[in-house]
């Protein structure tokens, strides 16, 4: 699977509009989780996760991703209550200062998340296909 990093973050939703359109129908989508009707898991919260485990704070984190860190520790907070077990431990304090870093359950969860995304965008390139093998057929109607 693709690293976090090779994929960029998009703040901004997409555009409708492409400046470099692809042929043909595509079909577009985002998968996310949700527990109890709240968001659990989705890309910028992957992002998230892995940025922590990369540079061991929740702020250099949010930095890195242009987002404030109040928004990313309210992330944080409602990712480890939604969780069987906490995805993110902080360590305080001593001569360097405080960690953050990931749980096994972080860990894991975060390669649960990619597993579900590649197989949901396999599903979207089979329905494209799908898609375009009906509108063929209908073009060679007579």
């Amino acid at each position: 699977m693709p690293d976090i990093e090779s994929l960029g973050f998009q703040g901004k939703k997409p555009s409708r509009f492409s400046c470099h359109p692809q042929p043909g129908y595509v079909i577009k989508g985002r998968i996310w989780v949700e527990k109890d009707g709240e968001l659990y898991m989705g890309w910028g919260r992957v992002m998230l996760l892995e940025r922590i485990e990369k540079l061991g704070s929740i702020a250099e984190a949010a930095r890195s991703m242009k987002l404030s860190y109040s928004n990313a520790w309210l992330w944080v907070e409602a990712m480890n209550r939604l969780a069987p077990s906490p995805l993110v431990k902080k360590t305080v304090g001593g001569v360097g200062g405080g960690r953050t870093s990931l749980t096994e359950e972080g860990r894991k969860v975060i390669n649960e998340y990619k597993e579900l995304r590649s197989r949901f965008q396999e599903f979207l390139k089979q329905e494209r296909r799908i898609l375009e093998s009906c509108h063929l057929e209908q073009d060679r109607t007579p």
